[in-house]
């Protein structure tokens, strides 16, 4: 359930609340992915005490590793994690699209997916209720459709036959989840996917007919999404007048950068996600800005270009300041600059934790300040 709270007056943010058996997010949210059910170098207390409110993991990986049948015995994936906030599952259907470029998809059909495991080599059919009873064994707080996944660039004739497959598969993915909800006698939520490629009309009408069912929330999907920003702003722009109010809308796989997240908040985006804060922290790279606001709204004001200081350089051998002045983290209140660099170079394990809590707190912060506006 989501309840739409308020309309800000920085573009078309808007700030709101989703509802699940775990809790109440408030959006606008990141969600972390902690794709095989962690994020690396941090552990529950971690991310708690940074400020995430729900985190994202992968159905597929985790049917091969360790299997939803065994996470279902178990009591579930907030127990087998130790999470007790809100977690929302991707299908797979972009992964299926990646173990293309790997050379381990054979098939996409009518009916799904036929694809070699990464991890065992078997051949594995996932169709759309496959991809919801895998979900539903995870015992998961939001789930999203099957979807075929599009390529930022591609001819139209084929994004159009895979829109018509991702438009099958979600009333077929909808049919699977009512009746498991029905029969587990418990409602988590089902997002339906919005795809389209490139092609502005198609995802109008891709958006138009996933509005037709009963979705809880609408998600938008394809490579396009966060890899190419001038199009996914484009995009957004150009469904500012059938995007709905009453339902959460997430971007997936964005938020590579702090400046991405302020463009797509101020046009209404309530969730997104993406393994970038995390990863490019591991690889040395820790954000840094002054999160500050005016009446235009969010900026961000750093020395250093795009907002990324890169702790290896020598400039930080002898820095007794923390990455940044105005952070809140654990990291910034109790070590320097020098420090993280002498771990970074000697590997040490603890800097992969560090520089993950700092990364994941910036953005959080910067979305707390959104937030307030």
């Amino acid at each position: 359930m989501f309840t739409h709270i308020k309309q800000s007056n920085f573009g078309f943010l808007r700030k709101g609340e989703i509802i699940t058996s775990h809790g109440i997010v408030q959006t606008p949210v990141f969600m972390p992915p902690a794709t095989y059910g962690a994020l690396k170098a941090t552990g529950a207390d971690d991310l708690e005490k940074i400020g995430v409110q729900i985190l994202l993991v992968n159905a597929l990986h985790l049917r091969f590793r360790p299997s939803d049948s065994f996470i279902k015995e178990y009591g579930g994936i907030h127990k087998f994690m130790g999470w007790r906030r809100p977690i929302l599952s991707d299908s797979g259907g972009f992964q299926t699209w990646s173990f293309k470029k790997k050379q381990s998809l054979t098939k996409v059909t009518e009916k799904g997916v036929y694809f070699y495991s990464p991890y065992d080599g078997a051949k594995f059919f996932l169709t759309p209720e496959k991809a919801i009873e895998i979900q539903h064994n995870l015992g998961v707080d939001i789930m999203m459709a099957l979807d075929e996944c599009s390529p930022d660039v591609e001819d139209r004739h084929y994004v159009e036959k895979s829109l018509e497959r991702t438009h099958c598969w979600a009333k077929e993915s909808l049919k699977k989840h009512q009746e498991l909800s029905k029969k587990e006698g418990k409602k988590s939520l089902l997002f339906g996917i919005v795809q389209g490629g490139s092609f502005l009309d198609l995802r109008k009408k891709s958006l138009e007919f996933i509005l037709e069912l009963p979705f809880d929330g609408i998600a938008f999907g394809g490579e396009t999404i966060g890899y190419n920003m001038p199009k996914t702003l484009e995009i957004l722009d150009y469904l500012r007048e059938i995007i709905p109010k009453d339902k959460p809308i997430y971007t997936m796989g964005l938020g590579a950068s702090p400046y991405d997240i302020i463009e797509i908040t101020k046009r209404g985006v309530d969730m997104f996600d993406c393994v970038n804060p995390a990863r490019i922290a591991r690889h040395g790279e820790l954000y840094n800005g002054r999160i500050k606001k005016d009446k235009k709204g969010i900026m961000i004001e750093s020395e250093f270009q795009e907002a990324i200081l890169k702790i290896k350089q020598s400039r930080f051998l002898k820095d007794k300041n923390p990455i940044d002045d105005d952070c809140d983290c654990y990291t910034c209140k109790n070590f320097s600059r020098a420090y993280l660099r002498h771990l970074y170079l000697l590997r040490e394990p603890l800097y992969l934790r560090l520089a993950t809590i700092h990364n994941l707190r910036y953005i959080i912060r910067l979305l707390e300040a959104i937030k307030s506006l």
